[in-house]
Order: C-alpha cells, then structure tokens, then sequence
C-alpha cells in the first residue's frame, strides 16, 4: 500500500512538473510575439523664419523674477529648436477611430513654476485624471476657459495640495490663464484616442493604433490645424510630416 501510494504521488508530482513547464513555455512564446498595434512618428517643422520671442516683465511678482533673473523667461506661443522643429503641436486621430479606445490612465501633472505653466500646452483623453500643482513661492488662480466642458476657476495658494482634475468632453483646445499674474498662459487640447505633444526637436509619436486608415491632425496655438492621411500595418510603424508656414 506504501509502494503504490508513493507511485501515484510520483506520477502526480511529474504531471505538475509538466503542466507548469508547458505554462512557463506558452508565456515565453506569448511574451515574444510581435504586438498587434501600429503606430505613427514623424516630425513638425516651421518653414520661414520664427517670429520674435518677447521677453516677459515678471516684475510684479519679485519671486518669480528673481527666479528668472539669469534667463528672462520668453511667450512660448511659436517655439521652434534649432533644427526648425516646431514644439508644442499636438497631434492626435481626427478620424478613423473605432470609438472602442480606452482613456488613457497616466497622471499627468501641470505645473505652475516660476509663474509659467509646465508644460505650456498638454493633451489629454476626455475623463484622463491630472494634477494640478503650484511649486511656486506665490499664490495662484488657474482658469480654463473652455467651450465644451465645465469652466472652473480655482485659487492655490502656495504649499496646497494639488488638483486631481477631468475635462468630460472633447475640445481642441482649451485656453488657460491666472487672473493674479496676467502674462501666464497655455492649452489644454483633450482628444480621443492616441496622442502626442510635439518636444523641442519637433518630433511626435502615436501608439497603439489598430491597423487601418486613419486622418491625423496637428494642432498649433498660432497656426491653427493641419491634416494628413495616413495607413497603419501592424507592428509597423508609419512615418508622417508636418510643415507649417511661418506667418
């Protein structure tokens, strides 16, 4: 009876050992496989010369011009990089979406420093939680100014907690100002489905698009908007170029 039980936990012990090697195996091979969405990059540029960047007075709130005092901060309305890269474009699917994307879950943070707004423009899914933070020295009161959402308008003083904020609808793109120091401004652009925000070397990328056909738009502060069509495959990556005329 002892002999044939000690065969049986054998025989057990050896389907277990199988079975979580046959697991082990099916999770390297799912691991390897190649993902099933595409995606979009490419680069924004400004053809022409970039308008002048105005300094700003920031003399009415010691704080922040003391922090400035080595590098004036400059209106980021037109931002180009040296390589004629237009930053600060949000581009985003205009068209072709299934209407079944999911909100993206990262927080996002705005940040009010130095008596800017960082980042001076930021893109969000409707519903997409973001922080809204003051790290400054000084008071401050936030107000978008939206078209197609709730307007808020909110006072924080320095060393409160920040805001855990929501736009519910979509809207390209909302203007943000501070009723206390009138020179700080920026854009919250809320879109469905993938999006990017162009950095300082033009540059942009979309993922996790379904394979299809889809209309992406470029959005800028000054130059209103462009489109282009473009093709997705899976697990491959398509290129599209955007140029706007400088003014």
């Amino acid at each position: 009876m002892k002999t044939g039980y000690k065969y049986k936990l054998a025989a057990l012990f050896s389907a277990f050992l199988l079975l979580a090697l046959g697991v082990m195996i099916l999770g390297q091979n799912v691991d390897a496989a190649p993902p099933s969405g595409g995606s979009v990059a490419g680069t924004v540029k400004l053809d022409g010369t970039a308008p002048h960047e105005r300094s700003i007075d920031m003399s009415k709130e010691p704080s922040c011009a003391k922090e400035h005092a080595s590098n004036p901060v400059k209106v980021e309305s037109v931002v180009v990089g040296s390589n004629g890269g237009l930053q600060n474009v949000v581009v985003y699917v205009s068209q072709g979406l299934s209407g079944n994307e999911a909100n993206s879950t990262q927080m996002q943070t705005w940040d009010q420093k130095g008596c800017q707004y960082i980042p001076h423009v930021i893109a969000l899914n409707p519903g997409q939680h973001f922080k809204v933070v003051n790290s400054d020295q000084t008071s401050h009161n936030i107000h978008p100014q939206p078209k197609n959402n709730s307007e808020w308008n909110k006072s924080q003083p320095p060393g409160s907690q920040p805001f855990d904020v929501t736009w519910a609808n979509p809207e390209v793109a909302i203007n943000v100002k501070c009723n206390i120091h009138p020179w700080m401004h920026g854009y919250m652009a809320v879109v469905k489905g993938p999006y990017s925000v162009s950095d300082n070397s033009g540059a942009f990328k979309l993922e996790g698009l379904a394979p299809g056909s889809y209309t992406l738009t470029a959005w800028q502060e000054e130059y209103g908007t462009q489109t282009q069509k473009v093709t997705v495959a899976a697990g491959k990556p398509a290129a599209v170029n955007f140029t706007f005329k400088a003014k």
